[in-house]
């Protein structure tokens, strides 16, 4: 992926860590919406499992028009920038960063390359937008170890503005400790869809001849 040099050089500037933010881009079209901080399998499809590289942060624009990219940054909490977006992402579209490619884009700035970072034991997702001499707090989620266990994601359920939960389809959470599980499979760049069937639209001629 190409790194734009404003960009680059913006994130290499922001190392010594983002200062604290005590406002937030309310209108702002993107949106944290899904987090898988404990990898157990090859979510990034790469044909090897690795626990820094598979992790994911899912970004998703809300709103109805594309949206550039090129000022938003993710860290975690220790404010340190993990990766800085680049390029158009579609209305309603949205977009995984996993570990490698964090790791790549700290490689190619000259950070120290840790990849995502995500704390099993518990850590915040921070987004980030650079707006004039501001760098504002866009959207945060902090989660809890629980949330961060084998294979559970934490997603927005309904997309984008839907509170915090855990799809935890391919390791049940059976705690008490909120937020609970939904029992569904985690969704890297797909809906969060939960006790629903995708469906699409099928032709009058196409359903007659399935009665044939």
């Amino acid at each position: 992926m190409r790194i734009a040099p404003a960009v680059t050089c913006l994130a290499l500037a922001l190392l010594q860590h983002l200062p604290a933010a005590t406002s937030a881009c309310a209108d702002s079209q993107l949106r944290l919406n899904e987090i898988m901080a404990g990898p157990a399998r090859d979510w990034d499809n790469s044909g090897t499992f690795s626990s820094r590289d598979d992790e994911w942060v899912e970004v998703a624009n809300t709103g109805a028009a594309p949206l550039d990219l090129s000022s938003f940054l993710i860290t975690d909490g220790d404010t340190i920038p993990r990766y800085a977006l680049s390029g158009t992402l579609a209305a309603g579209a949205k977009l995984v960063i996993y570990g490698k490619t964090s790791w790549d884009w700290e490689r190619a700035t000259g950070h120290p390359a840790f990849g995502l970072s995500l704390s099993n034991s518990g850590d915040s997702v921070l987004l980030w937008q650079v707006a004039g001499a501001e760098t504002l707090l866009v959207d945060s989620c902090k989660y809890l170890s629980h949330e961060a266990a084998a294979d559970r994601a934490i997603g927005r359920h309904p997309d984008g503005s839907g509170d915090w939960v855990i799809f935890d389809g391919l390791n049940p959470y059976t705690g008490t400790t909120p937020p609970q599980g939904n029992h569904c499979d985690p969704t890297p760049g797909s809906l969060n869809l939960c006790g629903a069937t995708v469906t699409r639209p099928v032709t009058w001629g196409r359903v007659k001849t399935l009665y044939r």
